[in-house]
């Protein structure tokens, strides 16, 4: 049997614990899924799930008995969210269909690994690993592993069938783990049943697109489903797929790591109407509809040549985050490469200066006699702009002239 056998997570700590109340007296508890396909790959390992054969009662009996606390997350589906030293595990009792119809199954508690595993998506997330490391494989995911392919269990179609939202999920999982081509089958499989992306939650297709756009392989894995027409389903509208390999090679020279959202932009928004397309169509935050919409905002009009006076007072009215990104936005859809040291200088100008709070406030226009109402909002936006063109003043002389410019102008009209 293969053996994971440099792995200090699995044996020490809460995960260790855990294993060891749940694995014995008749039951067995294993790790199974992402952690053991990113531990055998060396990637960094996130949320840790365990299968076992007892049933939910029993581990939580089980939990509590060690003083963990248990909570019925999913308690129809045989999951039990164990929290130990604040670290939640997600505990799932082992399944089997019983009965498949359609897109539907009827599922019972099982005992069988084998049968648990062959219920899973692809061949590489079937992997389990015991508490002394050693892996079992039922579905061929070590050597899938091995040659970085990208595999469904048994029929993709069926697989498919059973969750449309696979389709996207085969990609994501090429684009950070795949290489070469995806699969053929799955491919095939994919492609044939791309209708099903109607049927899917707006929230789900938004998690998987933004998970997908942070893979190493991203790029050519979004121009494989360009090519295909399944990425056009999913935005509704043409990619941008040269912008987006520039801005991911922009953040890995300048050391930034990669953001979603903003290669989300890259990808798909030209003007502030594609990022309300993209609201509607992915469910996105406001905050991140508003970013998007920020992004496709007078990007053209950015050039690195430009003064540093217009380049602060761009910072100062967008802030460091959504500057950041116009900057990069256009960078990426500029004909200079990736060493452009004026580019650069551009896009690192938050890192170097510090925006300054306006300093002039309503009470220096209410104590020379304006009036709170339209007037006085009108003489502070004036004064803003004033002290924004003079590239922020910070001396009495030049505050105190603003302050009369802005108070001739507001009783003027």
């Amino acid at each position: 049997m293969p053996r994971l056998d440099h792995a200090p997570w699995l044996r020490d700590g809460a995960l260790a614990r855990l294993l060891a109340a749940l694995d014995g007296d008749g039951e067995e508890a294993r790790v199974i899924g992402g952690a053991v396909r990113n531990a055998l790959l060396g990637e960094p390992i996130g949320d840790i799930d365990v299968a076992t054969t007892a049933l939910p009662g029993e581990v939580t009996r089980r939990a509590q008995a060690q003083g963990f606390k248990a909570v019925p997350t999913g308690i129809d589906h045989g999951t039990v969210t164990v929290v130990i030293e604040g670290r939640p595990f997600e505990v799932t009792t082992l399944r089997e269909d019983v009965e498949t119809f359609g897109r539907k199954a009827r599922v019972s508690f099982g005992r069988d690994w084998k049968k648990d595993a062959e219920r899973r998506d692809f061949t590489i997330n079937a992997l389990s690993v015991t508490r002394d490391g050693g892996i079992h494989d039922y579905t061929g995911g070590l050597a899938d592993l091995e040659n970085r392919r990208i595999r469904f269990i048994g029929d993709p179609a069926a697989r498919i069938a059973e969750d449309y939202l696979r389709i996207l999920r085969f990609f994501r999982f090429h684009a950070h783990y795949g290489e070469g081509l995806p699969d053929h089958a799955g491919f095939v499989a994919c492609i044939s049943a791309r209708a099903g992306f109607a049927t899917l939650s707006r929230e789900r297709v938004r998690a998987e697109l933004l998970k997908l756009l942070l893979g190493r392989h991203a790029v050519p894995v979004l121009a494989v489903m360009s090519e295909c027409g399944l990425l056009i389903s999913v935005l509704g509208g043409v990619a941008q797929l040269a912008s987006l390999s520039n801005l991911a090679k922009i953040e890995h020279a300048m050391g930034q790591h990669p953001d979603p959202v903003r290669r989300l932009g890259a990808l798909a928004v030209l003007v502030p109407d594609d990022a309300q397309r993209l609201g509607e169509r992915l469910r996105l935050s406001n905050a991140e509809q508003q970013r998007l919409a920020s992004m496709g905002d007078r990007w053209r009009g950015i050039a690195p040549e430009a003064s540093g006076r217009s380049a602060r007072a761009l910072l100062y009215r967008l802030g460091p985050e959504r500057f950041t990104d116009r900057v990069l936005i256009a960078w990426s859809r500029s004909q200079a490469g990736i060493a452009d040291t004026n580019w650069r200088a551009l896009s690192e100008l938050p890192q170097h200066w510090i925006i300054p709070v306006f300093p002039v406030k309503a009470a220096d226009f209410i104590k020379r006699g304006i009036e709170k109402g339209p007037a006085l909002g009108a003489a502070l936006a004036a004064a803003e702009a004033a002290w924004i063109a003079q590239d922020f003043p910070a001396d009495e002389k030049a505050l105190t002239a603003i302050i009369g410019d802005a108070m001739n102008a507001a009783k003027r009209e």
